[in-house]
């Protein structure tokens, strides 16, 4: 049974780091194709950033230069390191995989695994 769990959210000012990880387990290639989305309230779930099995990353434009996403393939571990934080920052964020070998992106339909989510706070 594959299970994510992510952990590292909490409140932080604007302009502050936080770094979320995601713990992935109950699959040998369940770290292929992975990716940080997030849903603030009353919005839609969005893509925040996405790496795929050849290593390549894509990021939301709102995020471009403030995030980082890497992943510990050994460990099974995804990251995502946040910095210049932002109040619109603000949401659930949450930690998607998938083992199927088709375009994901942000695309949060291409993800099969979802994990719980981890909230992050940014005041101003």
């Amino acid at each position: 049974q594959v299970q994510l769990e992510e952990s590292g959210g909490g409140s932080v000012q604007a302009g502050g780091s936080l770094r979320l990880s995601c713990a992935a387990s109950g699959y040998a290639h369940i770290n292929e194709y992975m990716g940080w989305f997030r849903q603030a309230p009353g919005k839609k779930r969005e893509g925040v950033a996405a790496i795929d099995s050849d290593g390549s990353i894509t990021y939301a434009d709102s995020v471009k230069g403030r995030f980082i996403i890497s992943r510990d393939t050994p460990n099974n571990t995804l990251s995502l390191q946040m910095n210049s934080l932002k109040p619109e920052d603000t949401a659930m964020y949450y930690c998607a995989a998938d083992v199927f070998p088709r375009p994901h992106g942000l695309n949060d339909g291409q993800y099969l695994y979802w994990g719980q989510g981890t909230r992050v706070a940014v005041s101003s």
